[in-house]
């Protein structure tokens, strides 16, 4: 392959031979060392890579190798801002590398924050002491794969140094990596739904070194003004069908996480192999060195973000006779916080470097938070912890080791339970012999139903617990980790017909039983709420699955692609039949001209779809009117209410349609202008017509989410949505499947892998995912080298 670098190849050539000649004829024969690292590394068609090894160091040794081929530049700038040297580099007021023309972008979607915050956050918050702890006493398997992993990128780096992208060529923050590195790099996406959804307000409550003892009423006022992020919640999709409805009897999978396009957390496509161990084909996830959505011989599986919460607060009563406001009391014994120290290198404008240090605290239960506007302030009397479920949870790597070694759904819950170390997502899975799972074995703090009706909750809103008293702490259950729930006893779901998630709670898995939980109070109300309205994406994939079902028809393969790809606008489908005849009966031209524009389209977000612009400018507004269903949410009936348009509703309705119209016709888009003629993604200067709606708010399943309003030429670039896709079935020798990864591979423009897949979504074309020795070499673009080091 290109990468292999000839120079290198033709210096140890000539090495050996130097050695030769000094040796001379000398009849001793001298074993050759063994080599630390060897795996083969082999790409099928649109650079799927295949890493093939003996052991798991050097699996880890083959993919990250091939991942610096792909992303290098995407891989260094997200090291740096996980060791938190951002400043150093970008200086402080700077945000994360954020994608330009749809290369990379090291922006992380749950932390906002600028380059010298961030790194206080990284340095301070995160606990590099603990992380090696916690991966000292792990499977060896995990440490091996890391260690290796960095080894492969540092071998890239060292070959290929003067060839690098134009994103980071040259660049003085592209260096090897370390082991700590891989370990900071892993604890960031366990912190997803905890610690850095709060990152403003920990750092906002970090003290400058070197005045500790700083006024309580002083900093109070001045982190008033800290504000934390709101997220616009990621989405994802999966379905399970199991035995009583497959044409086979085998169980199978679709997987359709919604995620980011350009950001830390892209997927990339791997099959890993260390034989009799580990084979397990699917997608890492943002340089983890393990598939983390996937397959193997006898089982699928998928994730979506979970709604269940993964923190809590604690407000801590403080001992007034300390003036630095660090001692509390725990049953009335005062205790005293640990602190660390974090300090940040800052460039500055002159090209000097400085450097600034802030201390962070720590109670039994958490790290200090400020957020006065939301009850949270550090006074005299009081402070509030963040209590982080993922803050040291070094399991990550290891439970996608065990589910990738499960043969079956229940063997897959086991290695769950086992292992309880995945931090915020939900599971669907299925089997060869038709059984399919849905379990919530995210890390769920350990509160149950109880302590929030008692006077342990003082702060509803903020989730904060009474921090002076044991009784009010986090619970263990046996064999799980400290605090939080095991997940033998998180909602679960197996079954034989079918399961599904779109992010909203466990509560509705399947449509013909609805999940409760143990009597008398059900599952801790961290896990989501029980009997509320489901979003309307949510609604469609269970409306699509039923309407198979109740045609008589067993699915096939196909059906999952169709389900998917229907691009079905269920918001349409719900208020349209109310409104149009009112709408058409409207005097207005301009009402008039767009009611007959929505009369006339397919109600779907396919590239031709004539109207599908129009509805979604108007029902982006129109989701806002107040008492606009005509038959309500009804918790008995939660796929198929709230639906029609209540009478009452109809004026605003006109109203936001007429305004709509008018957005469009002043922006200079047709009312009929088809999506795919105004939704987009460019790539190189090519243009990638894009299809796909919302999502939750205007109930399409393939959701795609765009960078920008609407404008004369269309929406521009994706943020994030459908990404990768596999959809899954089983045969007699093992698994079938096909599946895409829309943006690519690679964030290097140059690379044939950048965006060769575009094309594919585009046009709705999954690809066959070669597994099998046989079907990677058949492979029309097969190729294959051997790495040794």
């Amino acid at each position: 392959m290109a990468s292999v670098n000839l120079r290198q190849i033709f210096r140890v050539i000539a090495a050996l031979l130097f050695l030769f000649a000094a040796l001379g004829g000398c009849d001793d024969k001298q074993p050759n060392p063994p080599a630390r690292y060897g795996a083969e590394l082999a790409r099928t068609s649109n650079g799927i890579v295949h890493i093939r090894a003996d052991n798991f160091r050097s699996l880890g040794y083959g993919l990250g190798f091939a991942y610096a081929q792909d992303n290098i530049c995407m891989m260094a700038d997200s090291i740096l801002t996980v060791r938190g040297e951002r400043s150093r580099y970008f200086g402080p007021n700077a945000f994360a590398t954020r994608s330009q023309h749809g290369e990379y972008g090291a922006a992380i979607d749950y932390l906002s924050l600028n380059n010298l915050d961030s790194d206080f956050f990284f340095k301070g918050y995160v606990d590099l002491t603990q992380l090696r702890a916690g991966y000292a006493a792990g499977k060896r398997e995990i440490r091996d794969l890391l260690t290796g992993y960095a080894a492969g990128y540092n071998r890239f780096l060292e070959e290929n140094r003067d060839r690098l992208p134009a994103a980071c060529h040259g660049a003085p923050w592209v260096r090897p990596i370390s082991l700590d590195d891989m370990y900071l790099l892993v604890a960031e996406k366990a912190l997803h739904g905890s610690g850095e959804v709060f990152g403003a307000e920990l750092v906002a409550a970090a003290r400058d070194v070197p005045t500790v003892a700083v006024g309580m009423a002083r900093q109070a006022a001045r982190l008033s003004s800290s504000t934390a992020r709101t997220h616009e919640p990621l989405g994802s999709n999966a379905l399970a069908v199991g035995k009583d409805l497959t044409v086979d009897g085998r169980g199978m999978l679709l997987g359709n996480p919604h995620y980011p396009w350009t950001s830390t957390d892209r997927f990339y496509q791997v099959h890993l192999t260390v034989p009799g161990s580990y084979d397990v084909m699917g997608v890492s996830l943002g340089g983890l060195p393990i598939v983390v959505i996937g397959f193997n011989q006898d089982v699928a599986w998928t994730h979506t973000v979970t709604k269940a919460i993964h923190f809590t607060t604690f407000k801590l009563a403080l001992d007034r006779r300390d003036p630095s406001g660090t001692t509390y009391f725990y049953d009335g014994m005062p205790l005293k916080m640990s602190s660390r120290v974090a300090t940040v290198e800052i460039l500055q404008p002159n090209g000097s470097v400085t450097s600034r240090s802030k201390t962070f605290f720590f109670s039994r239960q958490g790290a200090v938070m400020v957020k006065p506007e939301a009850g949270a302030a550090w006074t005299a009397d009081s402070a509030v912890v963040l209590a982080d479920a993922n803050r040291n949870n070094t399991r990550l790597l290891e439970q996608w080791l065990a589910m990738g070694q499960a043969s079956s759904v229940r063997a897959l819950r086991s290695a769950l339970v086992t292992v309880a170390g995945l931090p915020w997502i939900n599971t669907v899975a299925a089997d060869r012999d038709g059984e399919v799972m849905y379990i919530d074995a995210s890390m769920v703090p350990h509160l149950g139903a109880t302590q929030f009706s008692s006077n342990c909750l003082l702060l509803p809103s903020l989730l904060t617990f009474d921090g002076s008293r044991s009784v009010c702490a986090w619970g263990r259950d046996a064999g799980a980790p400290e605090g939080v729930f095991s997940p033998a006893l998180a909602p679960t779901l197996i079954r034989t017909d079918y399961v599904g998630n779109s992010n909203d709670a466990y509560w509705l898995s399947n449509s013909s039983q609805l999940l409760r939980g143990p009597a008398p109070f059900g599952y801790s109300p961290l896990y989501g709420a029980t009997d509320i309205e489901q979003t309307l994406r949510t609604r469609i994939g269970f409306i699509q699955m039923d309407e198979v079902v109740a045609s008589g028809r067993r699915f096939e393969l196909n059906d999952l692609y169709d389900l998917l790809f229907a691009n079905r606008i269920y918001a349409a489908e719900l208020i349209l039949p109310d409104f149009l005849p009112v709408c058409l009966a409207a005097g207005d031209a301009t009402t008039m001209s767009a009611c007959q524009v929505l009369a006339a389209w397919d109600r779907r977000a396919n590239l031709d779809s004539r109207g599908a612009v129009l509805f979604r400018e108007f029902w982006n507004s129109a989701v806002n009117i107040p008492g606009k269903w005509r038959i309500p949410f009804n918790a008995a009936d939660p796929v198929h209410t709230p639906r029609g348009m209540a009478p009452d509703a109809a004026g605003a309705m006109l109203a936001t349609l007429k305004a709509a119209a008018q957005k469009l016709l002043s922006t200079g888009v047709p009312l009929d202008g088809s999506l795919g003629a105004y939704q987009s993604d460019t790539r190189n200067g090519v243009r990638f017509a894009i299809h796909g709606g919302i999502g939750d708010v205007d109930g399409s399943y393939n959701s795609i989410h765009m960078d920008s309003p609407l404008e004369a030429d269309g929406y521009h670039t994706v943020a994030w949505g459908t990404s990768y896709i596999q959809v899954v079935g089983f045969d007699a020798t093992g698994p079938v499947a096909r599946g895409l990864l829309a943006y690519g591979q690679s964030t290097d423009p140059q690379s044939p892998y950048y965006a060769d897949q575009l094309p594919l979504y585009s046009e709705k074309h999954l690809q066959q995912l070669p597994f099998t020795a046989q079907q990677i070499r058949a492979d029309r673009n097969y190729q294959v080298f051997t790495l040794t080091e």
